[in-house]
């Protein structure tokens, strides 16, 4: 015999537990299922370990998705503050590490056993482990096998997230059962993601490997708007990391360049001329006052930014005409990658269910009213810095109270 719920949610991450608990508290009758032997991975080891739960300054344009206005409704509906003083109400110390981006003082298990207990006052009950086999519309409800039971519900909500992190239990469920009910998948791929490039070609950078240093990165794909992100750029064996390469990689399509400027708010041919009059320092030491020696050593090598030997040559000495033709090449650096990392090392996914296939303020499908999707796997991705768990929280809280009880 199936045992019969409100609500049944796949997926016990951050949007899940975020709507099972807010509809459980509500008065509904909720169970919460998920693979993993272990509850909330993806959170645990989410920002180093601290869990970066949110950004103060999340809007609408932090996220990318064919209908960049979808998540509005849920967004201003429930706001970073309000996570905050759920976060505060348990006593949980957090600290602000910069632009916006709220950390826990100590481990991310602090969010992740407020999540726990919230979904304990709404009296949700959990299967876990416990492997969904199929889904089939019963009734105007949903029939669940699972490896623990049958289950029925009269709504589904669908948490599994995306396909970014394997390795800690990450699936296409979502997609799978989207396509199974007939809804619209915009193609789905890694984000927030190292780049990588043709080992031949990075063979001359390897050694730069673990060297990291502030730049301006831009991206502009044939027809849409200069995207640019100041961040971190971290130098890899297999090509370019970091938060500005993590940012720009949400935005990069195969093929396309980007572009480093390697001196943000510096007019490096104009400083380099006026160094110039009887500077006898050489040319490649000055530069390593602007950046790490090995980085200035290697990389004008390697990207032959000036001809063989002027490094070594006294400031004084070296052409204007020289140093403009470095000054550019620093500013404007551009490659083109041959791939990403993969979903291996991708925090997050791009695409998902269609937004236009659902309900903005409730995320409901429009075709399966008692069918909803939340969190990574609806077409919405945020920027790095605590934007996606913010759409978790928004996204859930917009499901748990739309769901109905009897």
């Amino acid at each position: 015999m199936a045992v019969d719920f409100d609500v049944a949610v796949i997926g016990a991450g951050a949007a899940g537990m975020m709507a099972a608990s807010v509809a459980g508290q509500r008065g509904l009758k909720v169970v919460l299922i998920d693979h993993a032997k272990k509850l909330g991975e993806k959170i645990r080891i989410s920002g180093g370990g601290r869990c970066n739960f949110t950004n103060t300054g999340t809007t609408p344009q932090n996220f990318l998705s064919q209908n960049p206005n979808f998540c509005r409704s849920a967004l201003s509906a429930y706001k970073p503050a309000d996570f905050l003083g759920l976060v505060e109400s348990y006593g949980i110390a957090w600290h602000e590490k910069h632009k916006g981006q709220l950390f826990c003082d100590d481990s991310s298990d602090s969010i992740i056993q407020l999540l726990r207990q919230e979904c304990l006052k709404g009296n949700v009950a959990w299967r876990m482990p416990c492997a969904v086999q199929s889904v089939q519309a019963s009734g105007s409800g949903y029939a669940l096998a699972t490896d623990t039971g049958a289950i029925h519900c009269k709504q589904l909500v669908i948490a599994t997230g995306g396909m970014a992190l394997p390795q800690v239990g990450a699936t296409d469920f979502a997609l799978r059962l989207a396509r199974q009910f007939g809804l619209k998948v915009i193609e789905p791929r890694p984000a927030l993601v190292p780049l990588t490039f043709d080992g031949g070609f990075w063979q001359d950078f390897v050694p730069l490997s673990g060297v990291s240093t502030e730049v301006e990165l831009s991206n502009q794909a044939k027809g849409k708007a200069k995207i640019t992100f100041l961040e971190d750029l971290l130098f890899t064996h297999r090509g370019l990391s970091g938060p500005g390469i993590l940012q720009i990689s949400s935005y990069w399509q195969p093929g396309e360049s980007i572009t480093i400027n390697l001196a943000p708010g510096l007019d490096l041919s104009q400083t380099l001329i006026e160094q110039k009059s009887g500077n006898r320092q050489q040319l490649g030491n000055y530069l390593a006052t602007l950046w790490p020696k090995r980085l200035v050593e290697q990389w004008i090598g390697a990207a032959q930014a000036i001809p063989t030997g002027v490094a070594e040559q006294r400031m004084a000495d070296v052409p204007d005409k020289v140093l403009r033709q470095l000054g550019q090449a620093l500013h404007h650096w551009t490659l083109t990658p041959t791939g990403t990392a993969g979903y291996k090392k991708a925090e997050v996914m791009r695409g998902g269910v269609d937004t236009k296939d659902l309900n903005q303020k409730t995320m409901a499908s429009r075709a399966h009213p008692n069918l909803y999707f939340i969190g990574e796997s609806v077409d919405v991705t945020g920027w790095l810095g605590g934007y996606n768990f913010q759409w978790a929280w928004a996204s859930g809280v917009a499901c748990g109270r739309a769901l109905q009880g009897e």
